[in-house]
């Protein structure tokens, strides 16, 4: 049985006769100049694609660049927060430094006052315990006018059991050296008279004189003036009678002048 293919406006074209069309109408459309409305879309298309191409290029070259400068900004920040640091670690350094410099120099001042005052109240002692124990004339200036154990009537014992320092009334007697005065007022044959027990252990006697400045119990220095020349008791004159004592009573008497010169009086 034959076919024959159906004619007529109802007739599927055909794959031929489509392409022709779709070709045809290609064709027509490029005539009417609808293909450059069609084409249009391709171009800006295109246009597209070259413009994204180079923004994206032009996003990346201003990103590299900020983040560049971000980065050397933050660079920035972090040195300049080291040198602050840096500066502040010097500067606490600097202020310890000076601390511990003004502490030391503070405390050397300080050792060297108290070695200076140290030193001072050595030589104080010093000078003191020199002063206590030097020995001074009992009348300055004067000498001696009657001996040790000179012989004579005048005297109970047969001898003079001291020395006469020669002496107008009122001249100042002094204590020889440092002790303690047992012994003020009057003596008998002595009339006023001092005794005093000397640092040493040993004891002087001041006779014969017009009037007393110490009391009993009185601490007295070398040189320290006790009282003043006379002539009260057995005297034949003003003078100074001075002894030089083992013990505080008499009988106990040594030589005087040897006395004072074993403790640095010339005579």
């Amino acid at each position: 049985m034959a076919f024959t293919r159906a004619t007529g406006k109802h007739r599927r074209p055909s794959r031929l006769t489509r392409t022709t069309a779709n070709v045809a109408g290609v064709a027509a459309i490029t005539t009417t100049g609808v293909i450059g409305g069609l084409a249009a879309p391709a171009l800006a298309a295109a246009d597209d694609a070259a413009f994204e191409h180079t923004g994206l290029t032009q996003a990346i070259s201003v990103g590299d660049s900020l983040a560049a400068g971000i980065d050397a900004q933050a660079a920035a920040q972090r040195q300049a927060a080291d040198d602050a640091a840096a500066a502040k670690k010097a500067e606490e350094a600097a202020k310890k430094k000076a601390a511990e410099e003004k502490r030391k120099a503070e405390a050397e001042a300080k050792a060297k006052a108290k070695k200076e005052r140290e030193a001072k109240e050595r030589a104080a002692r010093e000078a003191e315990r020199k002063r206590l124990n030097t020995y001074v004339s009992p009348i300055s200036g004067s000498y001696v006018s009657t001996g040790y154990q000179t012989g004579g009537a005048m005297w109970s014992s047969g001898s003079h059991t001291g020395v006469d320092f020669h002496a107008a009334s009122g001249t100042p007697v002094h204590a020889v050296g440092a002790g303690t005065v047992v012994e003020a007022g009057w003596g008998g044959a002595y009339g006023n008279n001092v005794v005093i027990k000397m640092n040493d252990g040993t004891y002087t006697q001041y006779g014969h004189m017009s009037s007393l400045g110490v009391t009993v119990g009185q601490t007295v220095t070398p040189g320290q003036q006790i009282g003043l020349s006379g002539s009260t008791g057995n005297s034949s004159g003003p003078h100074l009678h001075f002894e030089a004592r083992t013990g505080p009573d008499y009988g106990s008497d040594i030589d005087p002048v040897a006395y004072l010169r074993s403790h640095g009086v010339h005579l």
